[in-house]
């Protein structure tokens, strides 16, 4: 029997938010510190985008205006990729997900002001709800991984500034040349920073020219173009036939599928205590509420969820309804 357009999209969202899923795995098999992690990982795929004739032909129409504007959100991509890697590097691939699931609070309450959208005290509620599940995680970890959480949850920031501004742009560019072009920016950011790195933030460093081992060459190719690149394509397919709440809530799961792969794969619940876990349901319970609370709507711009992987697409349907 095949299955409907819709029926497919949500099999195929659900594969891509497990492939995102996997990204903090592999981060934490991957023995580079951040930088150079994060530095190989952006190349890799702005090499593959600048393969694509399409890429550079859109590139070309672009205004000055869209192209550094992309440049400079690229740089907070590359901001949010390090201090994720960095947050697994400080404490473990459960926290880094954790965190991340913070992004919607942020994205509530920073999105009024980057995407011009009306503030709701449904938002503001949202972000009081996740305060005893955040003080739960934290008490629930080592004390030497609780600066991983406060690195997680910048990082989830940087995934709210980010994803707020690509939504103002999203009707503008390509979304294959905007990705090319966020991540080139992001490349060379991280180029310039990575000389200051021993001296601003010593646990990211590492040298970016040094040939990786085998080993962490596959397991990069497997989290660029496997976990990167794949779940892009795919995404921009299935999200074009579902609504903003259906897209929300599947990719609202990605810490889900995490943090279980971190148990099966990693056996990460050894090191953190049942009161991390009871936090980690807290907090993604208020996030899977807070959709649940605001109207069903079609989905106006599907490519705001695509463009800067998973983590842009926490908060980018529902923004996307406020604005139209």
């Amino acid at each position: 029997m095949t299955k409907t357009p819709v029926g497919r999209a949500y099999l195929q969202i659900h594969f891509c938010v497990l492939l995102w899923g996997f990204t903090a795995i592999l981060g934490k098999l991957i023995t580079l510190p951040a930088l150079p992690l994060v530095w190989t990982r952006m190349l890799i795929v702005v090499v593959a985008l600048a393969l694509l004739p399409r890429v550079w032909r859109s590139l070309r129409a672009m205004p000055a205006r869209l192209l550094w504007s992309y440049a400079g959100i690229g740089v907070l991509v590359a901001l949010h990729w390090l201090t994720f890697y960095g947050a697994i590097k400080l404490a473990n691939a459960s926290v880094a997900a954790t965190c991340i699931a913070l992004a919607t609070v942020f994205t509530a309450l920073v999105e009024p002001w980057l995407a011009k959208s009306r503030f709701s005290r449904r938002d503001l509620a949202l972000g009081i709800a996740v305060l005893p599940g955040v003080a739960l995680v934290a008490g629930g970890v080592p004390p030497e991984m609780r600066i991983g959480i406060a690195v997680g949850a910048l990082s989830a920031l940087f995934v709210a500034m980010f994803g707020s501004l690509n939504k103002r742009l999203v009707t503008e560019g390509d979304p294959l040349t905007v990705t090319a072009l966020e991540l080139g920016a992001g490349t060379l950011a991280l180029t310039l920073l990575a000389p200051m790195m021993p001296w601003v933030f010593p646990a990211f460093a590492g040298e970016l020219l040094v040939m990786p081992s085998t080993r962490d060459i596959v397991l990069l190719l497997v989290l660029s173009l496997g976990c990167t690149l794949l779940p892009f394509a795919l995404s921009l397919v299935a999200l074009r036939h579902m609504s903003a709440f259906a897209a929300q809530l599947a990719v609202n799961l990605e810490p889900v599928y995490a943090i279980v792969l971190a148990i099966l794969l990693l056996g990460e619940q050894h090191e953190l205590s049942g009161r991390f876990y009871i936090g980690v349901a807290v907090i993604l319970a208020a996030v899977f509420v807070h959709p649940l609370l605001g109207k069903r709507g079609v989905m106006a711009h599907p490519e705001v969820l695509a463009t800067a992987e998973s983590k842009a697409a926490i908060g980018g349907g529902d923004g996307a309804e406020r604005e139209t």
